[in-house]
């Protein structure tokens, strides 16, 4: 079976891509990839632009299981999580493409990215969690806090809004939106800028940047472990 995630390294610039041919769940088989995928970015020293299949960034996590509950779901999730701390730590940059639909574990893999370019077009991004009888999770809450303006903060958690792209704009989703044609261009652009960077001193700063996102985070990731155990 193919990797529902692909690496291609380029001038210093790793493309990584998730296309499991669906929706892009983030189950076991893609989170293990996705993390084996930065491993190569990491030790090439790479600036990652992390994009999913046209039309389809990520629905989130892998229902079936995640209704199931149980030790399965719990792994599922704590990887997740789990993810997005280690992509908010990130010693390179990662610039998000998004490509379609990015819905609750997808979306907060976008908010985890540095910078964020999504796709125009008739898409949908936001948390859903509330609206399919989940209490939102303290790491949602955390991730969502670190990027999103207050009143979409307090929307987006609480009444499950979905935005188009351009309205996730100004939300804090998203950093810039441009024609779906366009995306991954741009995004390639960007990240080639980005090599110029001193990586030494990008690290160190968005460290301390994220200080205390990363231990607020760290906590509700401890917070939320076990509640889908039974």
């Amino acid at each position: 079976m193919s990797s529902p995630a692909t690496y291609q390294l380029k001038d210093s610039v790793a493309t990584i891509t998730m296309d499991d041919g669906k929706v892009n769940v983030m189950s076991v088989a893609m989170l293990t990839a996705l993390n084996a995928t930065l491993d190569r970015a990491a030790a090439d020293g790479a600036v990652v632009v992390l994009t999913g299949r046209q039309g389809m960034f990520s629905a989130g996590f892998d229902l079936k299981t995640l209704t199931a509950g149980g030790p399965d779901a719990q792994k599922m999730v704590t990887m997740g999580f789990e993810l997005a701390h280690r992509m908010l730590s990130f010693p390179t940059p990662i610039i998000v493409a998004c490509s379609g639909h990015a819905i609750a574990m997808g979306m907060f893999l976008v908010l985890a990215g540095d910078y964020r370019i999504g796709a125009d077009g008739p898409f949908k991004i936001g948390a859903n969690e509330v609206a399919i009888g989940i209490t939102m999770p303290h790491f949602g809450i955390e991730i969502c806090r670190q990027r999103l303006a207050p009143a979409h903060f307090n929307r987006a958690v609480i009444f499950s809004e979905m935005y188009s792209p351009t309205d996730a704009v100004p939300a804090g989703f998203l950093d810039k939106v441009v024609p779906s044609a366009d995306l991954q261009n741009e995004a390639q652009k960007f990240a080639a800028a980005l090599t110029k960077l001193n990586m030494t001193a990008h690290a160190a700063s968005k460290l301390r940047l994220r200080d205390q996102t990363l231990k607020a985070i760290r906590a509700a990731i401890e917070a939320d472990g076990g509640m889908l155990a039974r």
